[in-house]
């Protein structure tokens, strides 16, 4: 079957594709003959038979590697359009253009295979419904991922080869720089170095990343930039925390020479698309580290260190770290009776330990409960303040000693900085002067950039002088004074909370809390950092009604006086007896009501003959004793106060006709109670 007999009308009749692909940016700038060959193919269409409207070009690949199909959208088009059967041929200037992968070739093949159509590329002409053309593009697909194989193996040992040498040369983080003989060294500029090493000593004293991030606020950071018109230059801005943890885990800072940090992985997605994504390597398995490799900026402890720092940190892989929050066992306490980590919540604002089994009724044990942080930590603070001796003077000088490092280091960065602006004012003085006063075009430019750069240097020199008469450091007396005075200096309010979790955690491994299912009894297990264990028991701590709920006392005492006496009374007779209420207050008039109303107390008032009370005239009337109370309020119905303080009603004959009269006038009483008086 000639090649040209493959095509056929059913084919023409289709649309022809020219798909267009270069694997990399660099081929598609520098390599513009292949691309311009591949664009060419639109005229062998038109050659084979195909109208102009019948040939389209898909170049959305420009760019892209073949190796997978899942980040080139035009190849997905040009499935999708054969599947659909839209496609007569297919036109290549090669077929691993259309894919480097078997999997994905073979794939299209076979979609090409059921809907007829050809694809075309320099060698000839393939029918894929005939087995000889489907077999040979099989082998040229396959030759094809071999010869990526092959290339990028010889490419991929080439770079092992140098970097086993550590001659293997790519960008350098800000702080270090190649010198003339491409070797490694710190960066000249004495104001990046000190930029550089402030943040491994902001870490030491912060303890975190975004502690180091607080402590540059107000400061700039150096930033090397990579492409664009600043590629290589140094731009000053803010230090990010992505920042912070690439310095902080770059083994370059140490002196290392480190490669194959990273690895490619592919996975396979849901839909069937293959996708590639890098995770990092654990240190045991870099392919190549070479350790004193060029001056650093720390040691190799001091960076493993501070790996393990920041992996404490990392709360995704189980830690717990410290943080600002009141309760200070946060993190270190477990649930006795399920044996899992309590988390720390906060209702009606107090922090409080809950078992995360609490909120599972399916899960929890009988002991899991919700306690009150603040009695839990009152309890490991009182112990932790009884074991520890005054051995701990020297950390707190050593503290004393940072903090004051720290500002002399902040202090040293800002003179750098006012030294590098004030050079770079007199270089712009200088180029202002030799310049051509006649080139008033240039003279304007230059006198611009001396004025910035005086602009500049003026900001630097009044930050230098604000920092200058920040205040001093507390005396060294002063400071072993109160490390020797260890619980006022716990109590101090200098003292952040995070400060004293660290305190705790220095010597305490975990707490755990033992309660009872029911009852107020508290176990506290205290492990300590040595190994040594201890048990406390408390009781919980009352809640807010019962701690200021009445004595039983009292309320009987008041039952017992409330028939013979009034108010004022009774309140008397508690004071004398140095009875309070339950919040720790005298008794007044209206404490001794609120108790004989809480607890149903009521006075039995002395009736003389003819009188009753509300309740017996509402009762006798058949109303509610809102009507009585009313009649009263408006002078309708006279009473009589007891000494008990209880409202006598006179009622008389007279009165109670008075009272039905009233009643059966009234608009506003039920119409059955009327009905009921007629019937009276």
């Amino acid at each position: 079957m000639t090649e040209a007999s493959k095509i056929r009308r059913t084919h023409l009749e289709r649309m022809a594709f020219v798909y267009v692909r270069q694997s990399g940016l660099a081929q598609v700038r520098h390599h513009r003959e292949s691309t311009a060959r591949q664009y060419g193919l639109a005229g062998d269409a038109r050659r084979l038979g195909w109208e102009e409207s019948r040939i389209a070009v898909i170049d959305d690949d420009l760019g892209i590697s073949g190796r997978t199909a899942s980040a080139r959208a035009g190849y997905r088009e040009l499935v999708g359009r054969v599947c659909v059967g839209e496609v007569g041929a297919i036109f290549g200037l090669e077929v691993s253009r259309l894919a480097r992968s078997s999997a994905d070739l073979q794939r299209l093949l076979e979609f090409c295979s059921v809907s007829d159509t050809l694809i075309i590329d320099s060698d000839g002409t393939y029918d894929l419904a005939n087995f000889n053309d489907r077999l040979l593009l099989g082998l040229k697909g396959t030759m094809s991922e071999a010869e990526l194989h092959l290339l990028a193996g010889r490419l991929h040992g080439a770079k092992q080869a140098a970097a086993a040498r550590g001659d293997l040369r790519f960008p350098l983080p800000v702080g270090l720089v190649y010198d003339e003989a491409r070797a490694t060294v710190l960066d000249p500029d004495e104001e990046i170095q000190a930029a550089v090493r402030d943040v491994f000593a902001a870490f030491v004293m912060t303890g975190s990343a975004y502690g180091v991030v607080g402590a540059f606020a107000a400061r700039r950071f150096p930033r090397r930039a990579y492409g664009g018109a600043w590629a290589g230059d140094i731009r000053w801005g803010r230090l990010t925390h992505n920042r912070v943890l690439g310095i902080l885990t770059n083994p370059a800072y140490a002196g290392a020479y480190v490669f194959g940090r990273y690895r490619s992985r592919r996975s396979l997605t849901a839909d069937g698309l293959i996708r590639t994504k890098l995770i990092r390597l654990p240190l045991p398995e870099w392919a190549v580290l070479i350790r004193d490799h060029h001056p650093g900026y720390i040691s190799w402890e001091t960076y493993l260190a501070n790996r393990e720092r920041l992996a404490a940190h990392c709360t995704h892989h189980g830690a717990r770290p410290e943080r600002e929050g009141p309760a200070l066992c946060q993190g270190i306490v477990r649930c006795g009776s399920c044996g899992r980590g309590m988390s720390t919540t906060y209702p009606a604002g107090k922090p409080a330990y809950d078992c995360s089994r609490t909120r599972s009724d399916h899960t929890k044990t009988p002991g899991c409960r919700s306690v009150l942080a603040a009695m839990v930590d009152e309890v490991v603070v009182r112990r932790l303040l009884q074991v520890v001796v005054p051995a701990e003077i020297a950390l707190a000088l050593a503290a004393a000693d940072e903090v004051a490092d720290r500002h002399a280091r902040s202090r040293r960065a800002l003179e750098l900085r006012v030294e590098r602006v004030r050079y770079d004012a007199a270089r712009a003085e200088r180029a202002f002067q030799r310049c051509d006063p006649e080139n008033r075009l240039v003279a304007r430019s230059l006198e611009q950039r001396w004025e910035t750069q005086l602009k500049e240097l003026a900001e630097a020199e009044r930050e230098l002088a604000c920092d200058t008469r920040k205040s001093p450091m507390p005396p060294r007396e002063e400071i072993e004074a109160l490390a020797r005075d260890l619980p006022r200096l716990w109590a101090a309010p200098t003292t952040s909370a995070k400060d004293r979790k660290r305190l705790v955690r220095s010597l305490v491994a975990d707490v755990t809390l033992m309660s009872e299912p029911a009852g107020p009894r508290l176990g506290i297990g205290i492990r300590w950092r040595s190994g040594a264990a201890e048990e406390m028991a408390t009781l919980r701590w009352k809640s807010a009604a019962e701690s200021r709920r009445t004595p039983a006392g009292v309320v009987e005492f008041v039952a017992r006086l409330a028939p013979e006496r009034t108010d004022a009374e009774i309140a008397d007779a508690l004071n004398a007896e140095r009875r309070t209420t339950g919040t720790g207050r005298p008794f007044d008039v209206d404490a001794v009501r609120w108790v004989r109303f809480a607890h149903g107390i009521r006075s039995r008032p002395l009736l003389v003959p003819g009188e009753l009370t509300v309740e017996q005239v509402a009762t006798h009337l058949g109303v509610s004793p809102n009507v009585v109370y009313y009649w009263i309020g408006h002078g309708q119905l006279n009473v009589r106060r007891s000494p008990a303080g209880r409202l006598c009603v006179p009622f008389l004959p007279e009165v109670d006709r008075a009272c039905r009269d009233r009643m059966a006038s009234s608009r506003h009483l039920p119409t059955r109670t009327q009905n009921a008086l007629q019937e009276i």
